[in-house]
This record gives C-alpha cells, sequence and structure tokens, in this order.
C-alpha cells in the first residue's frame, strides 16, 4: 500500500515542510530565528534553520545596523532634505513571534506591520503597554468576518480593497463610537493576483468612500509587479492620490515600497515603506 500523502497543514506536513527546507540545522543563538515563507509554519522559538527565507535577525545591534543602512539609502534615493518628514518603515513582523520582537524597540523601531489577524492579536496583547509604546498597522489582507476583532486594535489599516470592506469597518467602529484610520489598496499593476481597487472604481466611488462615517481615508497603498520598472506604477499612484486629494492635504499618506523597491518608492514620494527581508534577513542585500 502507497503511503498516504499528509494533510495540508497538518502537523505532518509541516514537519516534512521542515525536514525539506532545513538542510542543516543550526545552534540555537539569542536574537536569531528562522521562519518558513509561509506564515503558518513557524519554526520553534530560538531554533535556526537555514531555509528559503534565509536566516531572520531580532537582536537589537543587528536591527539597528540594517535600520541605519537603510534610512541612509532613502535619503540618497529621495532627496529627502526637500521633504518636511521622512518616510516611516513598517517593519514587517508577520513571521516573527512575539518573544522574538522584544529587542525592536531598542533597536528604534516604533511602527509594526502585521498581516495575519490570529497571529497579531496575541502578539498585541503581549507587547502593547505604556512602558514601550509600539504602533500596530494591519497590511494584509482583511477577511470581512474579521473587521469586527480588529477595528481599534490597529493604527491604521494599509489594505482597504473594496466598497463592501470600507462599509464593514466603518460600520464597526461607528458601533464602537471611534474613526478608523485607512488606506485605500489601489491595484497599480492590474495584476489578476493582487487586490485592490482599480483606479477607474476607485475615482467613481471616491465620494462614498470620503463620506462614510467611521471611516478616517489618510491616503493610498499599492504594490508594483514583480515584474518590470516600479517607479512608473508607484508614479501612477501618487497621481491618482493627487487627483483625489485635489489639493486640500487631506491624503497624506502613500504606503508603497518593499525590500526589493523602495528606493523607487521614496523617490515617488512614498510616507510609508513597508520593510522585512531587508531588515531582518541575515542574507539580504543592503
Amino acid at each position: 500500500m502507497m503511503p498516504r500523502e499528509p494533510r495540508p497543514n497538518s502537523a505532518m506536513h509541516r514537519q516534512r515542510r521542515w525536514m525539506n527546507a532545513a538542510k542543516r540545522p543550526l545552534a540555537p543563538t539569542p536574537g536569531r530565528a528562522l521562519y518558513l515563507y509561509s506564515p503558518d509554519t513557524w519554526s520553534d522559538p530560538g531554533q535556526a534553520f537555514r531555509c528559503e527565507r534565509g536566516l531572520v535577525r531580532t537582536d537589537a545591534s543587528f536591527v539597528a545596523q540594517r535600520l541605519e543602512q537603510l534610512t541612509g539609502r532613502m535619503v540618497r534615493a529621495g532627496g529627502l532634505e526637500f521633504r518636511a518628514a521622512p518616510p516611516r518603515i513598517v517593519a514587517v513582523t508577520k513571521y516573527l513571534a512575539a518573544q522574538d520582537m522584544q529587542q525592536l524597540r531598542q533597536a528604534g523601531l516604533e511602527l509594526f506591520g502585521e498581516s495575519r489577524v490570529q497571529d497579531a492579536l496575541p502578539k498585541l496583547d503581549a507587547l502593547q503597554g505604556p512602558a514601550a509604546p509600539m504602533e500596530w498597522h494591519f497590511i494584509g489582507t482583511l477577511q470581512g468576518n474579521k473587521v469586527k476583532s480588529v477595528v481599534g486594535r490597529f493604527t491604521l489599516f494599509h489594505s482597504v480593497d473594496s466598497m463592501d470592506l470600507a462599509r464593514r469597518i466603518a460600520a464597526t467602529a461607528r458601533e464602537l463610537g471611534l474613526e478608523q484610520r485607512v488606506l485605500l489598496q489601489v491595484n497599480i499593476s492590474q495584476e489578476d493576483s493582487k487586490h485592490g481597487f482599480s483606479p477607474e472604481t476607485l475615482v467613481s466611488a471616491w465620494s462614498e468612500l470620503a463620506a462614510l462615517p467611521g471611516l478616517d481615508v489618510r491616503g493610498l497603498m499599492g504594490m508594483a509587479a514583480a515584474c518590470g520598472p516600479a517607479r512608473p506604477a508607484f508614479r501612477a499612484l501618487r497621481l491618482l492620490r493627487d487627483r483625489l486629494d485635489e489639493g486640500r492635504g487631506l491624503l497624506p499618506e502613500l504606503s508603497m515600497g518593499m525590500s526589493g523597491d523602495f528606493e523607487d518608492a521614496v523617490a515617488e514620494g512614498a510616507t510609508l515603506v513597508r520593510i522585512g527581508t531587508s531588515l531582518f534577513s541575515e542574507e539580504a542585500e543592503t
């Protein structure tokens, strides 16, 4: 009888993925952890394995050095001396467990981006406190059935990608007596694999979105295509923001750019850049 394939995401399935990916286990080192690409298959905290994500470092000295290098690259890319405020780095921490994030504030990070509700909320509960305030942004795709559990917990949602989701967030915010800050996600690369409003749909829906009570629209978010030049897409997002804003200064935020293309995003006016690999991976280029 042929052996039965393990059920996807079962313990046996995760173990097999680890065994296939981990060519050689490394000695446990404080501040080091390694996670597989899929965020639901974390390695044990404190252990390190070499796999497709590379070795992830969370010790304060390493992250502080990376933060300084990234800031220098942003300055060179964007002529930031002419801007009122530099872009803010959103540290993408979806692969990190709460215990691996304790040193990140010491490294100078203040803003953290999470993309999975079930993983993010325990971190907020464990790490939020007056002694070390941390600003949390939700940067992943938000399902409608998770809205009630996250409104009011995150300072900013980057990924409001439909009118239905905007209405749900606004309704929940009104029930809680607050306004939820959001960014509207635009599919600027026009790829089927990406979520978001098309530019045309957003323009036609803008009046309703801007008037929704309970929703504080602060700007736009978009991602460039995986292949090809990124800067034209970021320029298109900036121009779309300017068209909607009409010079009123009510849409100050542009969330665009990640580890592979943040310099192009900064050059086109990004105010928020989402950085994970370049901050935490030992093997990332700097």
